[in-house]
């Protein structure tokens, strides 16, 4: 699982800042956070997540490694924080859209996702690991998947579980949209949906077993010589750690 988040700091000792305005280093704290994440995601899909090393990361990144460390401790940080990065990517992805259209662009982008493919092809372990997760987590993913598509937790969960088998058996993009069209008639709206036009989900509510499920598990890869694995601190709190380490 993800770690506990930590504590809010308390405002009264936080500086003033003016609403809306952005200072430049915090800019480009953004930028280069999200340019490290695009060359991790190219980095496990050239070499999967056992084979990449923070300084494969940083490579792919185009940065030194002393800046990989900037951000992040470890390997297995930067796996944990790009997985968080595509879930809400694939949140707005599915907000955005109709029904049928979100859950064929869920399915194509799980099923063409080039890390993916790299574990299912060279690491499956690793793939299992990850999509293996325990009650809490499966129903926080539902919950998310829910709000996306606008439906009620057992519809939510139905699709989920589809979209897990897709992550491990992508098949072709016409069988995942053909299908995509045929669940969607099956899922049911939320009762506290509104402004969605017609309803969707023209089958009945059918209850759904619970059980492990897509994308969330813990990423523990493996630590390469001179990482010290996940620390247990929250992505994102890492800014300005001390000196990095001296690249090997």
């Amino acid at each position: 699982m993800f770690p506990t988040p930590v504590r809010p700091a308390d405002p009264s000792r936080v500086p003033a800042h003016a609403p809306g305005a952005h200072t430049r280093g915090g800019n480009a704290m953004g930028r280069t956070r999200l340019g490290l994440l695009a060359g991790a995601a190219r980095a496990f899909a050239e070499r999967g997540l056992r084979g990449s090393t923070m300084q494969s990361v940083a490579a792919a990144a185009g940065v030194a490694k002393a800046t990989l460390y900037n951000h992040f401790r470890t390997k297995d940080e930067v796996a944990r924080v790009l997985l968080a990065a595509e879930l809400d990517r694939l949140a707005a992805l599915a907000a955005g859209l109709p029904r049928d259209r979100a859950l064929a662009s869920l399915s194509d982008e799980l099923g063409a996702h080039p890390v993916l493919r790299r574990l299912a092809e060279s690491e499956p372990d690793v793939l299992t690991s990850l999509l293996a997760v325990g009650p809490d987590r499966w129903a926080e993913l539902t919950g998310r998947l829910a709000a996306a598509l606008r439906v009620d937790a057992d519809s939510a969960d139905l699709a989920g579980r589809w979209l897990l088998g897709v992550v491990l058996q992508p098949g072709r993009s016409t069988t995942r949209h053909r299908l995509a069209a045929r669940l969607t008639t099956a899922l049911v709206e939320a009762p506290d949906a509104v402004g969605s036009g017609e309803r969707e989900g023209a089958g009945e509510d059918q209850p759904v077993g619970t059980g492990p499920g897509v994308a969330g598990g813990e990423v523990t890869v493996g630590v390469e010589p001179g990482d010290e694995g996940i620390d247990g601190r929250v992505a994102g709190h890492d800014d300005g750690l001390q000196d990095p380490p001296p690249d090997a």
